[in-house]
């Protein structure tokens, strides 16, 4: 199960606590507990699709690796 999936199941999961509870301030603990649980899932699949952008630009900038395109932080002994 990923995480993202998880963050979703609890946020429906609250929310069915909220729609069975009969007490008003349960109700709005777990509605207040989904949109957390929501907030998190937003910020799971925003971190994704950041990922999946930042893992699909580095293959093009993976592909330059040889020696010359390396900057030296320490200078070259003299021989």
């Amino acid at each position: 199960m990923s995480t993202l999936q998880f963050y979703t199941e609890r946020a429906a999961e609250c929310r069915r606590e909220a729609d069975e509870a009969t007490l008003a301030n349960v109700r709005v603990r777990c509605l207040s507990a989904a949109e957390a649980w929501e907030n998190m899932a937003d910020r799971a699949r925003r971190t994704q699709s950041y990922r999946t952008a930042h893992e699909a630009a580095r293959p093009a900038a993976a592909t330059d690796t040889n020696e010359s395109s390396i900057p030296f932080l320490i200078s070259k002994p003299d021989a």
